[in-house]
């Protein structure tokens, strides 16, 4: 009974720092778990007063941390468009509900999607668990043609590209031209950088991936933005209901969420935001609001179901799994049952999800209360300034070089017109290499 309390008590801890670093741009959950990581002896020294379990209520502490992060990481990105990288596609939809004054409705759709992902999400570890491993055994498959997937993944968001104005074949083919342009030269951008050493001017731990998505999507956004300036109105607090031919479709948004994010959890090295892209291609065309909550259900079923994948496959798709791995004795999961240690991680998902769903929504309220009173210029450099500083502070002057050339090639899909999401090319086409078939 007391290991359950202070797996709580983790729990809640989690839970007010996960907030902490959803709140701040650029500061990502995995950078928080690697700075854990190098200071576990001293956590252990605290925590072993309380149990002889420290490394476990480490291991609840940072699953609490990475899951309140999935739901509060929509503000910075709605009010600053300032993501991290898991909620880069997030921007565009978000932002322009804040310019619309409903930057309060995004937080709120957002919240909605991440705890529908996780109330999903945790019923499917069972049946993911059978299905790639024993005794369905299908994840080999997936493996051994692993760049066929990647390659649909692809043809996918190309063909699924308009024009946004004209219906004549010229503007497709043009269309079709950009945004294959925007594939090639992020991928091209991702072969050259994702091999960089990162060094830290303050020794902390970062990945090249901050600077080259902030760039890619937040840095850019910002420019854009200057360039075209547009006031932000005065936010609508009042909490929003949703219709009921809406809460179908809600359902649907979710649904198609979780199930993208099932997918992409079990590629190695693709992100949430290539999930978006098929999640949305899956979903067809839909309003802005159920934009939001299909992409932050990717985002957090993303984070349960990597850990499910620990157990049932030990691989490793975050930085936060990898500390996990690194810290705790981690049991195949051979039964049915789950192992006592997925079960007792299943706890902070359950209850930092379950706190961090009216959290997110009271934050969300707070910000978009006061949002208004800055005049937006103003706001949009405070953002860039604050891009930058982050990425000096985490990835210094080769983060900085980065950032430029990452903001340069997102610029070009906004002044083409096409989704800003074929800059996930930077993931993709160095993700294909690897597997091309020999």
């Amino acid at each position: 009974m007391t290991d359950l309390i202070l797996i709580i008590l983790l729990s809640i801890t989690g839970l007010l720092v996960g907030c902490i670093t959803g709140l701040i741009p650029g500061l990502h959950v995995n950078t928080i778990s690697m700075l854990l990581l190098s200071s576990v002896n001293v956590f252990i020294m605290l925590l072993n007063w309380l149990t002889e379990k420290s490394l476990l209520l480490m291991g609840v502490f940072i699953v609490s941390v990475s899951i309140t992060h999935t739901f509060v990481n929509i503000i910075p990105a709605t009010f600053l468009g300032a993501p991290d990288e898991d909620e880069s596609l997030s921007v565009l939809p978000a932002h322009k509900m804040l310019l619309n004054g409903q930057g309060y409705e995004a937080v709120v759709f957002s919240a909605l999607g991440s705890f529908g992902a996780l109330l999903i999400g945790v019923l499917l570890i069972i049946p993911i668990k059978i299905i790639l491993s024993e005794p369905l055994n299908f994840y080999e498959t997936i493996n051994e043609n692993m760049f066929w997937v990647l390659l649909a993944v692809v043809l996918l968001m190309l063909g699924t590209e308009k024009p946004k104005h004209g219906k004549k074949l010229k503007n497709y083919i043009q269309t079709l031209f950009a945004a294959t342009l925007t594939v090639l030269l992020s991928g091209v951008f991702g072969l050259i950088i994702l091999d960089l050493p990162v060094n830290s001017p303050f020794s902390l731990s970062s990945s090249i991936l901050f600077p080259a998505l902030a760039g890619l999507f937040g840095m850019s956004t910002q420019i854009h933005s200057l360039r075209f300036p547009t006031p932000i109105q005065k936010q609508n607090i009042e909490d929003p209901h949703l219709k009921p031919g809406e809460r179908k479709k809600s359902f649907v948004s979710i649904l198609t969420g979780t199930l993208a994010g099932s997918f992409v959890s079990i590629i190695p090295g693709v992100t949430p935001a290539t999930g978006t892209i098929i999640a949305l291609t899956a979903r067809g065309e839909t309003d802005t609001k159920q934009v939001i909550i299909t992409l932050s259900a990717v985002n957090t079923v993303n984070a349960i179901l990597t850990l499910a994948l620990l157990f049932t496959l030990h691989k490793t798709r975050s930085g936060v799994i990898v500390t996990l791995s690194n810290l705790l004795p981690v049991e195949e999961w051979t039964r049915f049952a789950p192992p006592v240690l997925l079960i007792h991680l299943l706890i902070p998902i359950i209850v930092a999800g379950s706190l961090a769903y009216p959290l997110t929504c009271f934050l969300g309220k707070k910000v978009a209360k006061h949002i208004d009173l800055i005049p937006y210029n103003i706001l949009v450099k405070t953002t860039i300034v604050a891009l930058t500083t982050l990425t000096f502070i985490f990835t210094g002057l080769t983060g900085l070089a980065v950032l430029f050339v990452a903001t340069t090639i997102g610029l070009l899909p906004i002044t083409f017109g096409v989704r800003r999401s074929h800059c996930m090319g930077i993931l993709i086409l160095p993700l294909m290499l690897h597997f091309l078939p020999t």
